[in-house]
């Protein structure tokens, strides 16, 4: 993204340390989401992502 975005090349980490020196932080959820499925996660697991594999 940033390439295609400014054409500019850099690796992962120094991505990290932009992102660090301005205060920011690799975004991940608190929690999970309330209106998750546990059953349809749980059949999604054992049906779908086999054949993904």
């Amino acid at each position: 993204m940033i390439w295609w975005k400014f054409e500019l090349d850099c690796s992962s980490a120094a991505v990290w340390r932009l992102l660090h020196r301005h205060g920011w932080s690799w975004q991940s959820p608190a929690r999970r989401a309330l209106e998750r499925d546990e059953h349809a996660v749980g059949l999604w697991k054992k049906d779908v992502w086999p054949q993904v594999e």
